[in-house]
């Protein structure tokens, strides 16, 4: 599946896998050295846990290794705000209950609903993409409620 991403969100992906591939790997190898000096390993807990670790981790990296290879990168710049999608900010207005708030539409890798940065792939965020200011757009959320939410403004992130 291809990802989309900005040149900082796959910096953060790089950044991430380089400590995953040297200190992380490195952590588990040391951990697996001591499992073994304990000396029988059929019935070494420790040396067992950190053998799963270490496939875990290896699972981890490789997926960070595909997602990277899958991302393409965004030209901020480039983002076209006459309609809702990744990396603008769009301010919506909820019909039933009046009350406003702006929601920033980022990668997954970029998503802190706190900051109100939600994933592209949120129901959210899905029901968003694509309308224009004016538009309103009729959303499913998990609970099978509803919602709907009339785009107000939209810029760039």
């Amino acid at each position: 599946m291809v990802e989309y991403n900005s040149k900082k969100g796959i910096k953060k992906l790089l950044k991430k896998l380089k400590y995953l591939e040297n200190l992380e790997r490195l952590k588990i190898a040391e951990e697996i050295a001591e499992a073994i000096e304990k000396g029988d390993l059929s019935e070494n807990s420790e040396y067992k846990i950190a053998k799963e670790n270490q496939r875990l981790l290896e699972i981890k990296i490789f997926n960070l290794k595909k997602k990277i290879n899958n991302t393409r990168i965004i030209d901020l710049s480039k983002i076209n705000t006459t309609k809702v999608s990744i990396f603008t900010k769009v301010k919506v207005k909820n019909i039933e209950t009046g009350e406003c708030i702006y929601y920033t539409l980022v990668p997954e890798t970029e998503s802190n609903i706190k900051k109100l940065k939600i994933s592209i792939y949120t129901p959210i965020a899905k029901g968003l993409i694509g309308k224009k200011i004016g538009e309103i757009a009729h959303i499913k959320l998990p609970n099978n409620k509803f919602v709907n939410l009339k785009i107000l403004k939209i810029k760039k992130n």
